[in-house]
């Protein structure tokens, strides 16, 4: 464990998100074990007012450069550094006294910022999974040259990251991860057709934000999950499965040349993978509720319906074809997800838009990171003209 003297410094990149509001009930359950030296938001000032005044960071960023004023005053006072803007997060991140930055911002704009903080040295608590999806090839290279750790939160990637504990010596033959779902398992294309927003941000056992709720009922949040699984354990695309398990109970699995495999379990509670990797190597305590096989007395599992789906075989496309790919899928879908979420793009539409930007735009076989900035940037607009003619 950490001593009083050597606390663990963390920068929690996206606070005041799902992953980041559980990140901070996290380490204010553990006081001994960490300090929070970095807070940043995008737009949601008044929370991170509050997460500030409860956990006393030396510095905050609000992205929002016109709610810069209201954090200021507020923070201010308390001897808080405050900063505004996208550029100062990606600054912050470079800080002397930061050992680890927990990366929850969402989508392509955790990219640069988890990039600076692994040139610096820290290393990485990610729960961007577009980081990986984005510049998986760039940013691996990039922590094995830095000697920076990655470690994973995604309750799926952690639950392959315990897994391999202790077994790292081993090949592994295969993972599976494991899918809930989302609240349209089982249900047709004629369905999908004409579900709506409401409906598809209502699901069944986790409590996400809006963008990755809508990327589980697609089932797109899986196919960046195989694709994040490719870079952190060195697999092929054959050595990675997904199958349906709506308890969610079980969170993923390994299984080994010998045939044996290992699975970790437990209720879901995305507070459990974020304080794995805040405190790894060390199990931390918790109160944290625990799971009772008489309440689950059957455990199920099925494959999952591709073809009406159809996001996740684009995300097995596009890991296969390489390149800036995964780069294109990625910025397409934040596209077609945004439109859904505004009531301009149909559920099914979603699918439409990425298969087309994965067909039309520019494919680059080895990309820099300037040709990932140029492949965001030219699938957005395929994304939204393709979406402004279908209105």
């Amino acid at each position: 464990m950490y001593t009083d003297s050597n606390k663990r410094h963390i920068a929690i990149l996206g606070s005041t998100g799902s992953i980041g509001t559980q990140a901070i009930d996290v380490v204010r359950a553990h006081p001994d074990q960490f300090v929070v030296e970095v807070l940043t938001a995008n737009s949601n000032a008044d929370l991170l007012i509050q997460q500030a005044e409860l956990v006393r960071p030396n510095v905050v960023v609000i992205c929002d450069e016109s709610r810069y004023d209201q954090v200021f005053a507020a923070l201010d006072p308390l001897d808080i550094k405050v900063y505004a803007g996208a550029a100062s997060v990606a600054s912050v991140v470079q800080m002397d006294s930061i050992d680890m930055v927990l990366t929850a911002m969402v989508g392509y704009a955790g990219l640069l910022p988890t990039i600076r903080a692994i040139e610096a040295g820290k290393h990485i608590a990610l729960a961007n999974k577009e980081t990986l999806v984005v510049a998986g090839e760039l940013i691996t290279r990039l922590a094995a040259e830095k000697g920076v750790n990655i470690y994973p939160v995604d309750s799926e990637h952690s639950a392959i990251f315990q897994c391999l504990v202790g077994e790292f010596h081993n090949p592994i033959e295969k993972i599976v991860l494991t899918a809930s779902g989302g609240p349209f398992r089982g249900k047709d294309r004629a369905f999908l057709e004409t579900v709506t927003k409401a409906q598809a941000l209502k699901h069944p056992n986790w409590s996400m934000g809006a963008k990755i709720t809508i990327d589980s009922a697609t089932l797109m949040n899986k196919g960046l999950e195989v694709i994040e699984a490719k870079w952190l354990f060195g697999l092929t695309p054959e050595q990675i499965e997904v199958i349906v398990h709506p308890q969610s109970i079980i969170h993923s699995l390994v299984q080994f040349e010998d045939g044996s495999m290992k699975a970790q379990m437990g209720l879901p509670d995305m507070r459990l993978p974020i304080q794995f990797a805040l405190g790894y190597p060390n199990r931390l305590k918790s109160d944290f509720p625990r799971f009772d096989f008489r309440q689950f007395p059957s455990l199920t599992f099925e494959q999952p319906d591709l073809e009406t789906f159809r996001n996740l075989q684009l995300a097995f496309d596009a890991l296969r074809q390489g390149g800036n790919a995964p780069c294109i899928i990625n910025a397409a879908n934040e596209v077609a997800v945004d439109a859904f979420l505004h009531e301009r793009l149909s559920f099914l539409g979603i699918s439409d838009v990425i298969a087309e930007c994965l067909a039309t735009a520019t494919f680059v076989a080895a990309p820099t990171y300037d040709d990932y900035v140029s492949t965001d940037t030219e699938t957005r607009r395929l994304a939204s003209e393709r979406i402004k003619s279908l209105v």
